[in-house]
This record gives C-alpha cells, structure tokens and sequence, in this order.
C-alpha cells in the first residue's frame, strides 16, 4: 500500500521575491518555498505539492493580504492558460526580475566573470505585441469550476478553440479574447470556432485521433496584413471549401491562406506541406531598410518591434569595421546576417530548417545584398573545419541557438576557428550560461570543449521580449583573449 499523501498547509507566508521560472519565493520553517503567481509583499497560505529536504514547493489557497504592488489581472483567462503569468507584477517589477535572472544564471551559476550589465530593453508595448499565435482544437474543452457540472451529471459535448493548459497535452482551455495578437486575430479565431458549431463540423480528440479541425496558426506584419493556416485531420473539401471562402469573405485583412492536411499522431507541422488555398504565398515585414519574406514555416522573432532592437544590439556588439568575414549561425530567415551585412565584407548563414534558407536567400535578393550566402543542415554537420577552409576563417561570430543552445561538438569548431569576437544572443540564460562556459574555460575537458583560445565577456545586454511572462532574450559579446 503506497504511503498516504500529505496535506501540508502553511499559514501566513510572507512572499519575498521572484525566483527561477518565474516564480515566487518565500521562506518557511528554514526551508525555501516556491509558488506561482505570488507577489513580493504578499501574505498567503500555501498549499504544499511537493516536499524535499532543502525545499517545497505550493500552489496559493488563499491571500491573507495583496501585496501593495499586485496587480488585477487584466485578461479573463489569467491563471488557466498558463500563459502571461506576470499580469499581477508591475511592468517595471519584471523587467527587474528578469534583469535579476539573468545575472543569477551567468554569475551564480555559470560561476563567469562578466562586466557590469545593461539595463533591460524594455518592450514598447506589453500587449498586442506577437506576430504569430498557434490553436488548437478539443472535442472536449478544459472545463472552468464554475462550468464543472454537478456529481452524476453527465457532461454535454463541449468543443473548444484555444491553447493547452499547463502541462496538459489533451487539455485546451477554450480562449475568448487573447491580449497577445492585436485583431482581427481574436475575431478570426472566435469566428472559425462559431462556424464549425453551427455547420457540425467535428474538432479533434487528440487521444483518440478522431475529429477534424485540429489546429489553426495566424501570422501578421505591422502592416496588419494576415497569414492563416488551418490544420485538418483529412482533406474533405465539402467542408474545407466553404470554410475557407467564408472567412476570405469575411476577413480582407487575410492575405495569405493555407491549409495543412495532418493525419499523424503529433501535432507538428514541419515535415507536411503547407497548401496555399487563395492569395499571396508569404507576408513581409520591415525593419529599418529591409524586408523580410515570412512564409508559413518561417522562423521569425515573434515581436517585432524588439527583434528590431534585439538585432540592433547585435549589430553594435559585433563592432564590425567593414572588412570581416562573420558567420551566422542558427540564422533562421537571415534577419541578423542581413542587418549586419551593411557593415561586413561577407557573411555566412547556417540553418537547420531548409525552408528558412530559401527565405533568407529570396530575402538577400530582394533587399539586394550580395555579400551574404546560406546554408541549410545540421550545425554540427555543416560548421566543419573543411567548411570554414572553403568559405574563409570568421573574424566574427554570432550564435543565436535554440532554448537547449549549442552542441558541444560546434563549439569545439567555434575555438577552433578562433573568431576575434563572438555575440552570443539566447532566449534561454541557463543553456547560455553553459555555453560561454566553453568559451572562457575551454582548458576545462569536463566542459567537452577542444583546446583553444580563451575569451572573455565584454557586455551583457537583457532584452524583453515577451512581457507578462518570466522569458528573457539575453546578448553577450566575448572577445579573444
């Protein structure tokens, strides 16, 4: 028989700060204890759900007294998506948290000397600010408490159109107005979700695999022109058609529209063509004098507006003369490699994604730069010594990896190639913290690096990127030694 489950409750806790993850910390009977949606200042009872020896870990039952500095949460849904968990936090409160979060990864735990840090970029704007939202369809949305139907009621069909809930996989909380897409993203959205109730039309069950509207993307520009890719389980045009002429009819801000047939187990998207059903093949973006091409694979920053910043700092960290030769890796659709290309006697771009290249070599194109070339696989197969031999040794190079950051085996390369100066930008502090680890200790063999010259880091400049939540984009710049 397993050991009984038990209901610890603490009474009065003094929240004190915001921890890793975004969430908030206090301390409790000489241990430390980790809640969300807390606020320093606030006293709450806690609810224990996990107990070790150093720490624990809770969910708020009750807040005995707000914090002077909480905030009401601005959106309906706060607290059941899971997303925008930092409504309740002044603006100016994240940005520290995050400027604070940063610090704690390179010094606390990436244990780096590093030079005094720039203030956080803050964002424009805090809300309306993505360029891309993902949906998905439930035959059987999240129910909220107050829907939750009483003990031996049955529960009436419920599909729902929205986001998945915490760490859910099958469950989708059915989403009214999001404050992250400006319009007409929640009208578009509320309207598909109308038109399958009233036309019968089947919405997917992910366990099952049965249904047929599975998930829905929408991309826009600061032009307000609209992407839309409808995912379905199978092609049935009797209702596909119909479908899509009603919202070509009722949305003229859609400029581009696809659809996806998926009738694999997972949700992804990558490895399935994208059908292009009316309009335009891509929407374009501008950022200072150049246009990027966004098609409906296209790996783009998700704000605008701080991707222009973000890219900026880039430029400047790179402190390039005009006569370098810098490598971009992880280039996506050669947003950095172009914005740097003005000031660089060549530039060399590296993608995973195929479809990302093509973008970035049709954006060089149209933007008319000629100094800039890409290539398309793996980064551990394509950055190869033979490589750099036949493209030319980097004075420069910029990292911008995904969350998990760089393979070991790249960053024997990067050492190897010796570049004069290295801009490091991650959307992940800790993952960054182990990587510029390599660079500074690369004597270090437990680290998995080859021998190589030793950097140091030169600045570290915070951006945000996403406001209400605890993500941070993080740039640092190294130099040889």
């Amino acid at each position: 028989m397993g050991r009984k489950r038990q209901n610890i409750v603490l009474e009065n806790v003094c929240i004190e700060s915001i921890a890793a993850e975004g969430k908030a910390l206090a301390h409790t009977d000489n241990a430390v204890v980790f809640v969300p949606y807390g606020v320093p200042g606030d006293v709450v009872d806690i609810r224990v759900t996990k107990k070790k020896k150093n720490y624990m870990e809770g969910l708020i039952l009750r807040i005995v007294k707000p914090s002077a500095q909480r905030l009401e949460p601005f959106c309906e849904h706060f607290g059941l998506c899971g997303g925008c968990k930092w409504q309740i936090l002044p603006y100016e409160q994240q940005l520290a948290a995050k400027q604070q979060q940063v610090e704690d990864q390179l010094v606390r735990l990436g244990h780096l000397q590093i030079p005094s840090i720039s203030p956080i970029l803050p964002s424009d704007n805090t809300t309306y600010y993505r360029n891309k939202l993902e949906f998905t369809f439930s035959d059987k949305r999240w129910l909220t408490e107050a829907e939750k139907p009483e003990d031996g009621v049955e529960i009436p069909s419920c599909p729902g159109l929205g986001f998945h809930v915490g760490r859910f996989f099958d469950k989708v909380l059915d989403i009214n107005h999001c404050w992250l897409q400006p319009e007409p993203s929640n009208e578009i959205r509320n309207f598909i979700r109308q038109y399958a109730l009233d036309k019968g039309l089947s919405f997917y069950n992910i366990r099952s695999q049965e249904g047929w509207l599975r998930n829905l993307i929408v991309r826009n520009n600061r032009q307000g022109d609209i992407m839309l890719i409808l995912v379905v389980r199978a092609e049935e045009k009797a209702w596909l058609n119909p479908l899509l002429d009603a919202l070509l009819a009722r949305f003229p801000a859609i400029k581009s529209l696809y659809y996806v047939i998926n009738g694999k187990a997972n949700d992804s998207i990558a490895d399935i063509p994208c059908r292009l059903y009316a309009g335009e093949e891509a929407i374009y973006e501008e950022m200072e004098h150049l246009r990027f091409r966004i098609g409906p694979k296209s790996f783009y920053q998700t704000n605008t507006a701080q991707a222009c910043k973000l890219y900026g700092v880039a430029r400047e960290l790179a402190a390039l003369s005009g006569s370098e030769t810098v490598y971009d890796l992880y280039t996506g659709t050669g947003t950095i490699a172009q914005f740097v290309s003005g000031k660089a006697a060549k530039v060399i771009g590296i993608e995973y994604v195929p479809e990302a290249i093509e973008d970035a070599r049709l954006n060089a194109r149209a933007n008319g730069i000629g100094n800039c070339e890409f290539f398309a696989g793996d980064m551990k197969d394509v950055l190869t010594a033979d490589f750099i031999a036949r493209h030319g040794r980097p004075d420069v190079m910029i990292l911008d990896p995904p969350r998990a950051g760089i393979h070991p085996d790249v960053a024997k390369v990067i050492l190897k190639a010796a570049p004069v100066r290295i801009v490091y930008v991650s959307c992940n502090p800790a993952s960054q913290a182990r990587d510029l680890a390599l660079f500074c200790h690369p004597e270090d063999a437990s680290q998995g690096a080859a021998s190589g010259p030793a950097y140091k880091i030169t600045a570290v400049q915070p951006v945000d990127m996403f406001p209400h939540t605890h993500h941070v984009e993080n740039v640092v710049a190294l130099e040889r030694v």
